[in-house]
Formats: structure tokens, sequence, C-alpha cells
């Protein structure tokens, strides 16, 4: 077990001793569980799924939607911190989806390169609420 503390710029969003943390990053996706290596490193938008115990089924783990950020691993502390992070519990499918559709709209309006980085980045925010709040669903089937 290690300690991993998740704050964003809205304050703490998960802090606790857990197994194994799996991040995405500019690299791909890294996992990192007790005794890792000392590591610093730049969040991705993507999914953080937290497992607090080694006997902790897939559908058991918590999933948090994030935006940019920094990792870094020392001494069996993994500190997280990110621009947004939305917990599963927190994100309406139905709501994430009309935020894409409109981000997506945005992306096919825009005007100039500044306005269509922008829509893309809402649409890659969207679509990953949108993935934690599928697998949030998913997995409340499967209990």
């Amino acid at each position: 077990m290690f300690h991993f503390k998740l704050v964003s710029l809205s304050g703490k969003q998960f802090e606790d001793e857990v197994y194994e943390v799996i991040l995405p990053t500019k690299d791909g996706e890294i996992g990192v569980l007790q005794d890792h290596m000392p590591l610093v490193s730049v969040v991705d938008t993507g999914v953080i799924a937290v497992r607090r115990g080694p006997r902790d089924a897939d559908r058991d783990r918590e999933y948090f939607a994030t935006n940019g950020g920094a990792i870094e691993v020392a001494d069996n502390n993994l500190r997280v911190l990110v621009d947004e992070a939305d917990h599963a519990e927190d994100i309406s499918e139905a709501e994430a989806q009309k935020a894409l559709e409109r981000a997506e709209k945005m992306r096919a309006e825009a005007k100039d390169q500044v306005s269509l980085e922008h829509a893309q980045s809402l649409v890659d925010r969207q679509a990953v609420r949108l993935q934690v709040a599928s697998l949030k669903r998913r997995h409340q089937r499967q209990r």
C-alpha cells in the first residue's frame, strides 16, 4: 500500500492509502504500485483508476476524469496535481453527452486555430468525462 493524493485547482479530490493507481501520461498509461521508483511526469487528459485493495476487482475501482497536470512518485507517496478532476460519482452521463455535443459543434464552427484548439480541448475533456460515467454505469451493473 502507498499514499495517494489527488489535488485539482478546486481542492483535494482524493487522499488515502491505496494498492494501485493507473494514470494517463503524455507517454501512455502507467501503473503505480507500492515501492514504485521515483518519478516526475506530466498527466494527460484521461482516466485515473484507483484500486484501494489488492483483492479489489476491476468493478470496485474508483475513477476520475482528469485534464492535465503533473505527478510525483517518491517514498511510497503519489501526488497528482491536475487542473480538473471529476469523480465518477459526480458525473452525469446525460450532461456529459450534451456537453460533448456542444464542444463538437464549437469545434466544427471554429474560425481560427486558437478557437479550434480550445474547442478540441473541450471535446477531449468531455469525451473523458463521458468515458468515466460509462465505466461507473457498467461497473454498477456488475455488482
